[in-house]
């Protein structure tokens, strides 16, 4: 039996707050550091969005998302992507099944991995985009559609994908109509001395962890409702949509360094993301007031994989990060 949530937004808050903390505390128990990264994947799960997670080979991609599903007791998949993985081997495939009633042949969906909770899209840039593809209607409306049948997502429903950014031969790119539907493009960084070295003493030693379960289904899709409920101040709105705005190079607004390094800017989603980050951010720290603070901490996850560097930009070495900051700073 799950408690409720309570009714009051001060509550509410500190009650979300204290069960992010405890979940937090739970993956800790297997994943060494990366808290920037473990609060992004929240804040992503109960904004209702889907993560992309860019890192090399060995910095526990798998085991944290694992840890994850755990400690909200949801369903877990990883579907390992190839050149040769098909849309029906994310979806699901119809079988002929002999009917014992009747003893005629007949035709049965058999639901593929998509059909969990937590899905990690491992190596997604690995498959061509026609099986790439085959996420984007679970992730946009929460269906599949197979054989002209529709089958519902159990929900919540969140999608983890993860690209290595050093091999690149025999890849595809996500095309960037596709990136634009992930909320949070993450980076993992290398551990530091003393984080590897406790990795190494868990990782060859005898432990045993048990990871408890904080949060049911029905309470995350609460959370999830209330923070669309979080009221965003007019200020915070109005610089939100500015920044965005401002990536965009035919902006008549948009300060020349735009114009010069960028050739394409974020679109509306990114302004609906950062909004809905931000609330949910609030609410991770027990406030149900959304600050600039909350903005300024979730640009360069939200805006990373939105907008598009030029030659200019390249030859004088600039990413699309720094670009980001440079925009906060006119804020």
């Amino acid at each position: 039996m799950t408690s409720p949530i309570p009714e009051t937004p001060e509550k509410a808050a500190a009650f979300f707050s204290s069960s992010f903390q405890q979940i937090k505390n739970e993956i800790a128990k297997t994943v060494v550091g990366q808290k920037d990264v473990i609060d992004q994947l929240l804040i992503s799960l109960f904004s209702r969005g889907h993560c992309v997670l860019v890192g090399v080979p060995g910095l526990a991609k798998t085991l944290l998302i694992q840890t994850l599903a755990q400690t909200l007791n949801l369903s877990f998949s990883r579907i390992q992507f190839t050149p040769d993985l098909m849309p029906g081997d994310i979806t699901g495939t119809e079988v002929i099944e002999d009917d014992k009633e009747t003893g005629r042949k007949a035709f049965k969906f058999i639901k593929g991995p998509i059909f969990a909770n937590i899905v990690l899209a491992d190596e997604i840039n690995r498959t061509p985009p026609k099986t790439q593809a085959a996420l984007l209607e679970g992730m946009q409306e929460y269906n599949v559609t197979a054989s002209g049948q529709t089958f519902r997502l159990d929900r919540p429903f969140f999608v983890l994908a993860t690209q290595n950014p050093i091999e690149q031969e025999g890849t595809y790119p996500l095309p960037e109509a596709q990136l634009d539907r992930f909320m949070f493009n993450i980076w993992l960084d290398y551990p530091d001395l003393e984080e590897e070295k406790q990795i190494v003493s868990q990782t060859t030693s005898p432990r045993k962890v048990e990871i408890k379960s904080i949060l049911e289904k029905e309470q995350i899709m609460e959370i999830q409702e209330m923070v669309r409920e979080v009221p965003l101040p007019e200020h915070v709105l109005h610089k939100t949509v500015k920044l965005v705005s401002e990536t965009r190079p035919k902006n008549p607004q948009a300060p020349e360094f735009v114009k010069k390094y960028l050739s394409w800017g974020a679109g509306p989603r990114a302004s609906q993301y950062l909004a809905l980050g931000a609330k949910t951010r609030a609410l991770s720290q027990g406030r149900y007031n959304v600050e600039m603070d909350d903005i300024n901490a979730l640009a360069v996850p939200v805006l990373r994989h939105r907008i598009v560097t030029n030659y200019a930009a390249e030859a004088e070495g600039l990413t699309t990060v720094d670009i980001i900051q440079k925009l906060l700073k006119r804020l």
